[in-house]
């Protein structure tokens, strides 16, 4: 996939936004695929946690559109995908629907998705990265609700017993392998950091750290074939070997982060959906912080990801869909869910409740993140590639394969997947 200016997706909301002015006297949306009278929409979600968040969301649209009711339908995430496919796959699919990068392309393909370009969404009113996200063939299909960033949590109080000063923003990987190294105790089973096989959360930053990408922006190149993307891999594999981290095994064996969730390990890199459920936690909430991602030959990038609102391309009440798809993922939608602390709103400017609603914890890191993120790397069907990367790593991970002839094989593997999806 191409990557889309912004710009023209500005004109396009300008565009959009002066024919939603002209019609401002009607408080519910009109026109093709609208019913006129009373419409209840159906939008799926998958996080329970969030669902007073959205109620109030959806309250506050059918405040504006009397005539419109939203019924909110939550799927734990385990089952969600597949009730998803097999409802959109015989047209049955809710009115408006949570969507993530790794699957977008998918269905954007598939006609199962309505572009919003005509909804008075701009594109500019979201970071950069995660617009791109949900932009297929120069239109864009998803409206960015919530961002995710990355960041390297810490244990403040094994710092201060190993007499280790905290993370800062001036970190290279050099001083990163140092601390980890320092913080790492056989006697009391306590590691550095975890180098566990996550590609958000780890090596997906570290190679574009390193100048490198997984795979092409169009989604077509594999990029694992490249020296960058091999210096990235073996930050984490090195962190392994030296003993600073547990073992591959040991990894696979324990959640990784129950290790740090325990006090077994002193840093351990997390999105910024882990906040509140470290506050909550009893255990460590008062002896953690964050701090920015150490940086490698090229900078401290972070990978971006986030949710967004798409509406149902075959919905029945299909103008209604839109402009809820959009109202979800606007400026008053976002404060909502910025206040409640869960997520971390995509509309820009919105972000700063998040952030104060845990003030304990240095959370503007991931907000600052934005300055460098890159995009989420997907492609067109993003799973048929992401199982051979998992089976691949988790060879090298383990040390049976030298990261080198894992990450040539990978690569392989991977690029004979992208050709498929381009026949």
């Amino acid at each position: 996939m191409p990557r889309t200016s912004l710009r023209a997706f500005g004109a396009l909301a300008a565009t959009a936004a002066a024919v939603l002015a002209l019609s401002a006297c009607s408080s519910t949306p009109s026109g093709e695929g609208s019913s006129g009278g009373d419409v209840t929409l159906s939008y799926a979600i998958w996080d329970e946690n969030q669902k007073p968040a959205m109620e109030e969301i959806a309250a506050a649209f059918t405040e504006e559109n009397p005539n419109v009711t939203i019924d909110i339908q939550v799927t734990p995430t385990k089952e969600y995908w597949t009730k998803l496919q097999t409802a959109a796959s015989g047209g049955a699919a809710a009115d408006v629907f949570w969507m993530n990068g790794p699957n977008f392309q998918l269905y954007a393909s598939n006609g199962q998705l309505a572009p919003l370009d005509d909804s008075a969404i701009d594109p500019a009113d979201y970071p950069e990265a995660l617009a791109e996200l949900y932009t297929f063939d120069g239109k864009l299909y998803g409206a960015p609700k919530d961002f995710d960033t990355v960041a390297l949590w810490y244990n403040t109080a094994l710092f201060d017993a190993a007499g280790v000063e905290y993370p800062t923003a001036d970190w290279t990987w050099d001083d990163l392998k140092d601390a980890a190294k320092k913080l790492t105790d056989p006697a009391k089973g306590q590691y550095g950091i975890a180098a566990s096989q996550y590609g958000q959360e780890n090596y997906y930053n570290s190679i574009a750290q390193a100048g490198g990408e997984v795979v092409s922006a169009d989604g077509t190149e594999s990029g694992y074939g490249s020296d960058e993307a091999l210096e990235g891999i073996e930050l984490w594999t090195d962190l392994i070997a030296s003993g600073s981290s547990p073992t591959a095994q040991q990894l696979t064996d324990t959640n990784p982060e129950d290790f740090f969730l325990s006090g077994k390990v002193a840093m351990f890199q997390n999105g910024s959906w882990a906040a509140g459920a470290y506050a909550d936690n009893a255990d460590i909430g008062g002896s953690v912080n964050v701090a920015p991602l150490s940086a490698g030959p090229e900078g401290n990038q972070s990978v971006i990801h986030g949710l967004a609102n798409v509406a149902n391309a075959k919905s029945p009440h299909l103008e209604e869909a839109k402009a809820f798809a959009a109202f979800a993922s606007g400026e008053q939608a976002a404060k909502i869910q910025a206040e409640t602390g869960t997520v971390i709103p995509a509309f820009n400017g919105t972000q700063q409740a998040w952030v104060d609603a845990l003030p304990q914890y240095d959370l503007q890191v991931y907000i600052d993140a934005l300055d460098t993120a890159v995009p989420y790397p997907v492609s067109k069907n993003t799973s048929a590639w992401t199982s051979i990367e998992s089976e691949v790593l988790s060879q090298v991970w383990s040390g049976a394969v030298s990261p080198k002839d894992g990450l040539q094989d990978l690569a392989e593997q991977m690029q004979a997947a992208l050709d498929a999806e381009q026949e």
